[in-house]
């Protein structure tokens, strides 16, 4: 049985293998850029084909792609091969259906900041003004632009290095790094979809706990073939930097922390235990548990 839909790049429309990518590749980061031309003329601008591609140097490269419809270019880009510099804006919760506003075909010439009702903060080193509601602008000068082809949908990559960043003070924590939460960043999806990073859509992933994890190829095989566990929970289980002994297992079963722990979960099943220790991230203490429970599971 065939589970895929599978679709080759140009025996589809154009618009249908948009669609698809857009919808797919998701959720994408929002670069709000902010260009002027030589007349001095400001424009604004969302691009979901965005992302910052090392720090040294600190490279951002975002593509303001042809229209699709009638292969037609953006301000943005008309801006950025004239003048060089842009500044790009991160965008947050309480600006996004601003920010879709700017999206507008509006005619050249009209200030996007104005329409959208955004405010104008100087930037420091360009010449564009950066957005005063973005909690996160970077001023970039334009080191190149590379067209992907010259048809309705080709990219056009914008690569920029980072001259000065600006970081809202409302979004730091104590050690003034970025606190996600405080900064509730937009991602855009496919169609009129968008990705709040906020509340449950914001997890951790522990790193292995050594510089190389066992890997879920070394788990025993009933656990591997557990057809509870998903491969969520193995990865965890994967990333544990050794697997004990048996011997092993059964002698730290015995240590205060881990009975102290495992009895206060007396009253759930085996096999809840596992998956509250893994949900838990308590991963030493879940193969603990797997390896001296099998029976029980």
């Amino acid at each position: 049985m065939n589970d895929f839909l599978s679709i080759i790049p140009g025996e589809v429309p154009v618009a249908e293998l948009h669609g698809h990518l857009l919808s797919g590749v998701s959720p994408r980061p929002i670069a709000f850029v902010s260009s002027i031309d030589s007349k001095g003329q400001v424009n604004l601008s969302p691009y979901s084909f965005f992302n910052v591609f090392g720090a040294n140097p600190p490279i951002a490269i975002f593509s303001p792609a042809r229209r699709v419809r009638d292969n037609t270019i953006k301000h943005t880009l008309e801006n950025a091969v004239e003048t060089r510099e842009v500044v790009i804006n991160i965008v947050d919760f309480s600006m996004v259906q601003q920010v879709s506003l700017s999206s507008v075909e509006y005619p050249k010439g009209v200030n996007e900041f104005i329409k959208a009702g955004f405010t104008m903060l100087p930037s420091d080193l360009v010449s564009p003004p950066r957005v005063a509601e973005s909690p996160f602008q970077l001023e970039a000068k334009v080191i190149n632009v590379i067209e992907t082809g010259q048809e309705g949908g080709a990219g056009n990559l914008v690569v920029c290095q980072i001259l000065k960043i600006h970081l809202a003070k409302r979004i730091l924590d104590e050690n003034n790094r970025i606190n996600p939460f405080k900064l509730d960043a937009v991602a855009r999806a496919g169609g009129n979809w968008y990705v709040r990073a906020q509340g449950d859509a914001l997890f951790e992933v522990p790193k292995p706990a050594g510089p190389q994890g066992i890997g879920i190829d070394a788990l025993p095989a009933f656990i591997r073939n557990h057809s509870v566990l998903t491969g969520n929970h193995l990865g965890k289980l994967g990333n544990l930097e050794r697997l004990p002994t048996l011997e092993q297992a059964f002698e730290l079963a015995k240590t205060p922390t881990y009975v102290r722990l495992i009895q206060e979960k007396s009253q759930l099943s085996p096999l809840e235990i596992v998956l509250d220790l893994l949900d838990k991230n308590a991963i030493q203490e879940a193969l603990v548990f797997l390896l001296t429970n099998q029976n029980d599971l």
